[in-house]
């Protein structure tokens, strides 16, 4: 069975329009490594210029670390219509810089994500962020919640391309 033959560093984006988490991960099919993670955190309440925020910081992620993909969570559930179209307006900026710098996206259902790291696709956030802080090998959960979700994202878009490779 053949894996990556090299490494691949991986974005892994959880996104949201207040808080949007992030994860930097490298992997080479078998163990993965955490470079960096944390938040985009906008300000205001006028939804384009959060909009533009979450772009720029955005682009500066990719500049500094330079993924070979970036993995985006796909939207699941939401309790407003609201909510949700702010949602997935984040994502389409995300999707819409990604594809100007060439870089593939990999997008991962929430119970992808579930059941890639716990083998369980309904696996509640604690353990999810249980195995998060398991296999990046840190003494604490990642905070906050968001910046996990995005490296259980990344992990998940990881494994997603590792599979590819051995096709």
């Amino acid at each position: 069975m053949s894996t990556l033959t090299h490494p691949n560093t991986i974005l892994g984006i959880d996104p949201g329009y207040r808080r949007c988490g992030f994860g930097v991960i490298l992997s080479d099919g078998h163990d993965w490594t955490c470079l960096t993670h944390g938040v985009i955190t906008t300000t205001g309440t006028d939804h384009a210029p959060r909009l533009k925020e979450i772009g720029d910081d955005f682009v500066k992620l990719l500049n500094a670390h330079k993924p070979d993909a970036i993995g985006l969570e796909e939207l699941f559930f939401v309790q407003s219509k609201t909510t949700g179209l702010k949602v997935a307006e984040v994502r389409g900026v995300i999707m819409m810089l990604a594809a100007s710098a060439g870089i593939k996206v990999i997008e991962v259902k929430p119970t992808e994500v579930k059941m890639a790291l716990t083998g369980y696709g309904r696996a509640d956030k604690r353990q999810i962020q249980e195995m998060v802080k398991n296999i990046f090998k840190f003494d604490e959960i990642p905070r906050p919640d968001d910046a996990a979700d995005a490296l259980a994202v990344a992990w998940t878009a990881a494994s997603k391309l590792n599979l590819d490779a051995v096709q």
